[in-house]
């Protein structure tokens, strides 16, 4: 099987999954994923969050997300509990479409590496 066809498979299976658990009868999409993977990385699922911590949240998934991939190292966890992350590595000018699947492979990689998918 082509990476391409494998990826746009296991990325289907991913929505397919988190959107059942979290969406009332739509596909989640691409930023939706990334902050729901920034809310499992804070660890505090209860709680409601205000329009900056939302994006805090995506800048910690995004950070998790691209870790595996040279450009950021995990620093600390600081006295709120929000994880830290340094830049490694400036990423490369992408266009839309690279910088799409770029995210889609390392989320589908992130939710092998948690075992919800193979």
């Amino acid at each position: 099987m082509s990476r391409d066809i494998q990826l746009k498979e296991r990325w289907e299976n991913v929505v397919a999954i988190l959107s059942n658990q979290f969406s009332q009868g739509e596909d989640l999409d691409l930023d939706a994923i990334i902050y729901l993977i920034g809310v499992q990385e804070f660890g505090r699922f209860q709680q409601l969050f205000k329009k900056d911590e939302k994006l805090n949240l995506m800048h910690i998934a995004i950070c998790r997300l691209l870790e595996p991939y040279g450009y950021y190292q995990f620093d600390f966890v600081d006295k709120e509990g929000w994880p830290h992350y340094i830049i490694k590595e400036e990423l490369p000018p992408l266009k839309a479409g690279e910088q799409s699947v770029l995210m889609k492979e390392a989320i589908v990689n992130y939710f092998i590496e948690k075992e919800l998918i193979k």
